[in-house]
């Protein structure tokens, strides 16, 4: 008998790896192939349009992002089904890392799953403005809506705090669950690293200016100096940005001996600093998680909320579970998630921001 078929949606390297994680425990029973984000049927024309006009040379869909993205399934050795055109296959599931870019016609004849990836961006005055008046949650450049197409059968989300953000957005509450993320599930373990320095305060930057937020950088970095009060300070570049400008003022704001990053793994810098600087970025919750003191845009309390629910690692296995379970189901994802072993699937009550699946 000849395994299904599943395309997963992939984008940044956190998403790209997280799905990775959830194929490898379908590999039993189902053919994973991969593709970038893409819009296909009656939005590609405007797709088209904003890749031609450079409107998305920032985003995961194009550029450094997207080229990350190929060279990771190609070192994996992962089939890059790139706008499902390559192989002219017939998926019997997607599962996808966001429902702001989709492609319609697939989503519209397949079963799909949403898996959160990570922190959302903060529903701003004009994320506010798109949703109200447009059908593009593009629009918005970033993740401020996702969620807002509603299109996926299944969500699986970070949180009880989340699931309630989500529903907000514009998720149908029966559509949610709260399984915990990969990468975001398990923080506790990155304490143990090899990474070399030690007592820092540590910065982690946005990409901002990239995703056309206007932003004062020189005085994020003087804002840096002054909560670091003459500790050691360092500055981890989102890899995003533009690297030569962003290092240029840090060179000319902060004190010489500033340590500047530009690769490396940020949850071993975090887990070796004694105090966090974020701007909008989910490593924050890896702060939160080692009960690092946080400083960030958003408002910490509600991170507290927000906080991706620490399961020791087992999401990509819950995740997986779903996609084996729903893909053999008859019914709608709500009906599914209605017969789901609820013990099973439960989140416990704890101070991490989860409490129970809806």
């Amino acid at each position: 008998m000849s395994r299904k078929k599943v395309l997963f949606l992939i984008g940044s390297p956190n998403q790209t790896t997280q799905m990775h994680q959830i194929a490898q425990l379908l590999a039993d029973e189902f053919e994973p192939y991969f593709s970038q984000l893409y819009y296909d049927g009656w939005q590609r024309p405007f797709y088209k349009f904003l890749l031609w006009s450079g409107g998305l040379d920032k985003t995961i869909v194009t550029g450094k992002i997207k080229a990350k993205a190929d060279k990771y399934l190609a070192e994996h050795k992962l089939r890059n089904d790139f706008e499902a055109r390559v192989y002219g296959n017939s998926y019997d599931l997607i599962v996808c890392c966001s429902d702001v870019v989709v492609p319609w016609p697939l989503m519209r004849r397949t079963k799909t799953i949403f898996v959160q990836e990570g922190m959302t961006d903060p529903l701003n005055r004009w994320a506010r403005l798109v949703k109200r008046l447009t059908r593009y949650p593009i629009l918005a450049i970033g993740t401020a809506l996702n969620g807002m197409n509603n299109c996926c059968d299944i969500y699986c989300v970070a949180s009880v705090g989340y699931q309630q953000h989500f529903e907000r957005v514009g998720v149908d509450a029966e559509k949610l669950i709260v399984t915990g993320i990969p990468n975001f599930d398990h923080i506790d373990q990155v304490r143990h690293n090899d990474f070399p320095h030690y007592g820092y305060v540590l910065a982690a930057t946005s990409d901002l200016r990239e995703t056309f937020t206007p932003e004062n950088r020189p005085k994020f970095i003087r804002e840096c100096v002054r909560i670091a009060a003459g500790r050691p300070l360092a500055f981890k570049l989102h890899p995003n940005e533009e690297l030569p400008r962003a290092v240029d003022e840090i060179n000319a704001n902060a004190p010489a001996g500033t340590m500047i990053f530009t690769e490396g793994n940020t949850d071993h810098m975090i887990a070796n600093c004694v105090e966090l600087i974020t701007q909008y970025s989910t490593v924050v919750y890896v702060g939160l998680a080692l009960g690092k003191p946080v400083h960030s845009y958003f408002d910490v309390d509600d991170l507290r909320r927000k906080l991706p629910w620490q399961n020791g690692g087992t999401s990509a296995r819950r995740i997986a579970a779903i996609c084996r379970g729903f893909s053999h189901f008859e019914g709608s994802g709500p009906a599914f998630l209605r017969q789901l072993d609820a013990e099973a699937f439960a989140a416990p009550p704890a101070a991490n921001g989860s409490l129970a699946v809806h």
